[in-house]
């Protein structure tokens, strides 16, 4: 009941901030969105519309305080408009119990209009920043929570997320966690004050636990891509590499044998009848795509058993399980390449965001970002690909961050040169003609 309590008092206290301040009721659905926390609590207020009422305080807060100004165009947003007529042509076209697609579709297009919102807002560092520490606090709660319970409980029972969500399960949890990790990494190099840096240290520790305790594979194996390359980009690769390693086999080393017989599975996969399953229904996505190559099923046409009996009469219609072959088999070859675009994108965004870092000295934060947010994409297409998370809005608001990013990096640029273009005018106002005119053929 006090949780209740307190929770219904702060969203009644953050409410009206959303009307006054669009960006803080961007923040506020982030963290309904991510972390759910109207899942951790029991009764009436638990299954209020949160999402909704926070999305409508936002959006008439837009109209109060005269913000957004404008929709900056770069590849991830002109993306995401594309994925909105497309997500709406297929669904439309779709095989699925049309309530079931509709419903889909709705829930993805308010996604899809708030990350607009959202890279229409990001548009300074100290908004992005403080995004980035809301999208690791509202899971990096269930990492900590996740890596003490693995540790006090001797890793003898799965780690889970919040019921009734999209990470619910022990795969989704676990990649979730992974995307997580890199993030947490760039906090604690920017930090400033020691206690922070130690704190967000001890959570990665602890949510490196959690990822273990998911007794997920898939995250297993994510966790040892996600681990190489934490190494590569470290700058101090000895330490870095050694720290890395005795952290990771110590979570390993603590694990039970349970724990060790399910991850050994991975070598049998043939004998096991969920992955032997698993392929089917990545055949049967990729039917569906080639029977169909502009619409696909639509949404939820995969788990319609109607659908799959097209291209594979008896096959197994249930959750796809590869946000690969989801997205191919409910929007066709138009709308997975635009899908796939958004992760292009922001790898794209993430390199040139090291390389802007590498460059001038002064966005050493955006190069940190650039090489910590590569890593959480690598965790989430490699976790991703046995996992039905192909429209998470988590991983989306990243690629929205780091094109935000992008986009305040270089707008920092012309001020050094505005600097240098005000010396050189300086210098030559106080060089005679000729001098300059010699200057200039030299160079040429």
């Amino acid at each position: 009941m006090i949780r209740n309590l307190l929770f219904f008092a702060t969203m009644g206290g953050l409410l009206p901030l959303a009307v006054l301040r669009p960006f803080a009721g961007v923040l506020l659905w982030s963290w309904i969105s991510f972390m759910n926390p109207h899942r951790e609590i029991w009764g009436p207020v638990a299954n209020l519309p949160w999402a909704a009422m926070v999305l409508g305080g936002t959006l008439l807060g837009c109209i109060v305080a005269r913000e957004p100004r404008r929709l900056p165009m770069n590849a991830v947003t002109v993306l995401l408009m594309l994925l909105m007529v497309i997500f709406t042509l297929t669904t439309m076209a779709g095989l699925a119990d049309p309530t079931e697609a509709w419903a889909k579709w709705e829930l993805t297009m308010k996604v899809l209009i708030v990350l607009l919102l959202t890279a229409a807002l990001l548009t300074d560092r100290h908004r992005i920043d403080a995004l980035i520490w809301l999208m690791v606090l509202a899971l990096g709660y269930y990492g900590v929570r996740g890596g003490i319970f693995t540790i006090l409980t001797g890793g003898s029972f799965r780690v889970l997320g919040p019921e009734a969500t999209v990470i619910a399960d022990n795969n989704h949890i676990g990649t979730a966690l992974l995307v997580t990790l890199p993030l947490m990494n760039y906090l604690r190099l920017q930090a400033r004050h020691r206690i922070i840096r130690w704190g967000l240290a001890a959570a990665m520790l602890l949510t490196l636990f959690a990822v273990v305790g998911t007794y997920s594979r898939g995250a297993f194996l994510a966790l040892g891509a996600v681990t190489l390359l934490l190494w590569w980009r470290s700058h101090r690769k000895i330490i870095g590499g050694a720290v890395i390693v005795a952290c990771v086999a110590g979570a390993v080393l603590f694990m039970p044998p349970a724990w060790m017989a399910r991850m050994n599975s991975i070598e049998t996969y043939e004998e096991d009848a969920s992955a032997t399953t698993r392929l089917r229904l990545w055949e049967a996505s990729f039917l569906l795509a080639v029977d169909r190559p502009l619409v696909g099923s639509g949404f939820r046409g995969p788990y319609t058993q109607s659908a799959v009996d097209r291209v594979m009469p008896g096959g197994p219609a249930r959750a796809v399980h590869s946000i690969w072959f989801e997205t191919l088999g409910e929007h066709g070859f138009p709308g997975f390449l635009a899908w796939l675009g958004l992760t292009v994108a922001g790898a794209w965004y993430a390199f040139r965001l090291g390389r802007l870092g590498r460059d001038h000295p002064g966005l050493a934060w955006a190069g940190e970002l650039g090489r910590m947010a590569s890593i959480s994409i690598v965790a989430y297409c490699a976790g991703g690909t046995f996992l039905s998370l192909g429209y998470w809005d988590f991983y989306w608001t990243l690629l929205v961050v780091l094109a935000a990013s992008h986009a305040v990096a270089l707008r920092s640029l012309p001020q050094t040169s505005a600097v240098a273009r005000s010396v050189q005018g300086w210098r030559s106002a106080a060089l005679p003609d000729g001098v300059l005119a010699r200057a200039g053929r030299a160079r040429a």
